[in-house]
């Protein structure tokens, strides 16, 4: 047997590897901090036979609550990924899995890799409609991209969307493919309706140094951006630093910060009630884009998310908290599950990378709903 994961975006340690019913793993950390959660890795020479695969550390992880009621993911050909049985007992994550070929890989959710993201990129540069721009270098060098959608006019509506701040939520760049794919359909209706009225910035990556490196959480430095925003550095969080600095000189009117949730098993927003400048007109916005939301996929709900802040308590170093105050404009984080989503389960594929896709084309619908009422 042969366990691997020096590739894109692999993450595990071997400890033990001598019995198939008794194969011994942890996750890395992410490189200067002490997030923990993301693995992928492959494992070889064990075709038809039962395998046990024992993460020890994931009681040590970021989020140990997020191991009940989870299934692993794998897959032959890191194309068609499928749910594994798996449980969370005596502090260890437990992998039971017999598989139909020599080499198989698990992960903990469907990987996006930086390849799909350059050809993601590149597919969207080939649809004449989209201008991508360089804002900057990561700490590793790598480029950090800009999509611009529109006509760029100043009576345009500015309309941001980023993802992936933390790179394990792989969902997230999954949902920029289908928000994507139906912006740029020069024969959908609604897309061709927004373009007309608004420009749409879309960063699908945010931190392509933590997605190579098999981080959960952080960049390369290990700084989670998303509690960079009030005071973002060039030394810690160029990633950041950058796109705020495209922010100012553009103007938002309406931002999405797209995420996944380690514990949660729903896809939900999280609004903005905690400003200082959270005022009616906010709200009565907030409402409307939900409604809208809700009539557009199955999959979103409002009965289940994060505890509302109150007025005033809000993170102010947190990506929407810190766009919403300073350009008074409407903002959500979307957080979708890496387990099921409870409300409509599916056994064999759970949430997944496509029903992140199809998330992402019906995001669309609810921001058409709010477009007259932005400004």
């Amino acid at each position: 047997m042969k366990i691997s994961s020096l590739f894109d975006a692999g993450n595990i340690e071997v400890v033990s590897l001598d019995r198939y019913d008794d194969i011994q793993l942890k996750i890395r950390k992410d490189n200067g901090s002490d997030f923990a959660q993301w693995f992928y890795f492959r494992l070889q020479g064990a075709p038809y036979q039962p395998c046990t695969l024992k993460i020890l550390n994931a009681h040590e992880c970021a989020y140990p609550e997020g191991w009940h009621d989870y299934q692993a993911v794998a897959s032959y050909d890191r194309v068609s990924w499928f749910r594994v049985q798996t449980r969370y007992e005596d502090g260890a994550l437990v992998i039971d899995h017999t598989p139909l070929a020599g080499s198989v890989y698990y992960a903990y959710f469907e990987p996006y890799s930086y390849e799909q993201h350059l050809n993601l990129v590149g597919q969207a540069q080939g649809s004449g409609l989209c201008q991508v721009s360089d804002l900057g270098n990561t700490l590793d060098g790598r480029d950090l991209e800009l999509l611009t959608i529109g006509h760029e006019v100043e009576s345009d509506l500015k309309i941001w969307v980023i993802a992936r701040q933390h790179p394990g939520e792989t969902m997230a760049e999954w949902f920029i493919e289908g928000f994507l794919s139906r912006l740029l359909d020069p024969q959908d209706a609604t897309a061709r309706a927004l373009l007309d009225r608004a420009t749409f910035y879309v960063v699908p990556n945010m931190n392509p140094d933590g997605s190579v490196r098999g981080h959960l959480r952080t960049n390369a430095a290990g700084t989670n951006l998303n509690r960079e925003w009030q005071t973002p550095s060039l030394e810690k969080s160029p990633e950041v630093y950058h796109v705020e600095q495209k922010m100012r000189e553009t103007g938002v009117d309406l931002f999405l910060d797209i995420h996944g949730d380690e514990t949660l098993p729903y896809v939900f927003l999280a609004g903005n009630e905690g400003i200082p400048s959270f005022d009616a007109r906010l709200a009565e916005l907030q409402q409307r884009f939900r409604q809208h939301f809700l009539l557009a996929s199955p999959d979103y709900q409002t009965e289940h998310g994060y505890e509302i802040d109150q007025f005033g308590d809000a993170n102010m170093t947190l990506a929407t908290s810190w766009v919403g105050e300073t350009f008074g404009c409407l903002a959500f984080t979307l957080e979708m599950p890496f387990k099921d989503n409870a409300n409509l389960p599916d056994d064999d594929y759970g949430w997944n990378g496509q029903r992140s896709l199809r998330l992402g084309e019906a995001m669309l619908t609810p921001i058409y709903g709010v477009l007259s009422n932005l400004r």
